[in-house]
């Protein structure tokens, strides 16, 4: 330890949403962070495997690459790299915690919670289940746990109604396999560039014989090779069979270049197997009627109950390290949310919820000074 070094860490280092010289500061605690590795690695090497120790080696490997000359830079993406979101420490507080974000505005550090509740227009919304995961796993990752849990404690729904994040042709047959469930939310759409443009041939339009495993394109040119179904590393994501054509078929057709851009090769045209590839023409079709979306508006209700959470409950701000113990709080804010929601309920039907008179109404009535029948009153 020489002065420098003690007049920066002698106390609390704040290096607010402005610091002044911030690069020099960044790499200035990157070599301090290595000097101290360093000695520890020379003098305490029994200390090396501590929690502590092990944190602040992954945070400097994550953050700083050695130069040619031994310091170290400063990781950005165009120079070192940076380590995925799944893996890459925001917290030194808590090392589960990771970044996520959604679209160009939603982003936080920390867990996801999933809720589910009841949506029942006669009787008073319940949540039956959280789920606790890390920020950087995908929502549809969480749904199979969810309905085992929902099927243990006797739960299941008939329907389930969730939004796109968990929606997959995986889910949706699995869901109905092993628990007779209907999922209900929209699917993802066609990926196909032809499909995003809204011009030339996409993938609904060639005809799919899975008898006898070929794929006729809108000119009546039949494929050349059938191939897969391969397994997808997504694990939300069907198994994909690949169809493909011919160089000798493509390149004489005069809607080439409706059908692909690509001058050095033919088509190909990917799709699910014939299980999932009935389901996903069926549900497709379901949700363009009137009464699948009148039946999926009832959803939106959640999202009350996620702002009930957020904004009523503090969920967002994680009182506990880790995520067993995020998850704690979760389930106990839940428990809170239902006890509030099942006291409030009134005795009877046609009876509504009584609320108290405000100070001001006590004062008035005490005082026998008349008011507006429009006020609210005792039982009112």
């Amino acid at each position: 330890m020489d002065e420098e070094w003690g007049r920066r860490y002698g106390r609390p280092v704040r290096l607010g949403k402005n610091p002044t010289r911030p690069k020099t500061r960044i790499l200035t605690i990157g070599n301090d962070a290595v000097r101290l590795l360093d000695h520890l690695r020379q003098q305490r090497p029994n200390c090396l495997s501590g929690p502590r120790v092990q944190a602040l080696r992954q945070i400097v490997v994550q953050n700083y690459y050695r130069a040619p000359a031994g310091r170290p830079c400063w990781r950005i993406p165009d120079d070192g790299g940076l380590p995925p979101s799944s893996s890459a420490i925001v917290s030194p507080y808590d090392t589960t915690a990771r970044y996520v974000r959604h679209g160009h505005i939603i982003s936080w550090k920390g867990f996801a919670a999933h809720v589910t509740e009841t949506c029942a227009s006669d009787s008073t919304n319940v949540i039956t289940d959280v789920a606790t995961t890390s920020a950087a796993t995908n929502d549809g990752q969480a749904l199979p746990g969810i309905h085992t849990r929902l099927a243990r404690r006797g739960l299941l729904p008939a329907e389930h109604l969730v939004d796109s994040g968990y929606t997959s042709l995986v889910h949706l047959e699995r869901a109905a396999r092993e628990h007779q469930i209907t999922v209900s939310g929209p699917l993802p759409g066609n990926p196909t560039r032809q499909h995003r443009q809204n011009e030339g041939f996409d993938r609904d339009d060639f005809h799919i014989d899975f008898d006898r495993r070929q794929v006729t394109c809108p000119r009546g040119q039949v494929s050349s090779s059938w191939h897969g179904p391969y397994p997808t590393s997504s694990p939300t994501a069907a198994p994909l069979i690949v169809a493909k054509f011919t160089k000798g078929q493509c390149q004489p057709c005069p809607d080439r270049p409706r059908c692909t851009t690509s001058r050095a090769s033919a088509r190909n045209v990917g799709f699910p197997p014939r299980e999932l590839r009935d389901l996903q023409v069926r549900v497709r079709a379901e949700q363009q009627t009137p009464d699948w979306k009148a039946r999926y508006a009832v959803r939106s209700g959640v999202e009350g109950t996620i702002n009930e959470f957020a904004h009523g409950h503090g969920m967002r701000h994680c009182r506990y390290r880790g995520q067993p113990k995020a998850h704690l709080q979760h389930v106990l804010t839940a428990i809170a949310v239902n006890i509030e929601r099942l006291s409030g309920r009134s005795v009877t039907r046609d009876t509504p919820p009584s609320r108290s008179p405000t100070a001001f109404q006590t004062f008035l009535d005490q005082h026998d000074i008349p008011r507006s029948k429009s006020w609210r009153t005792l039982g009112t």
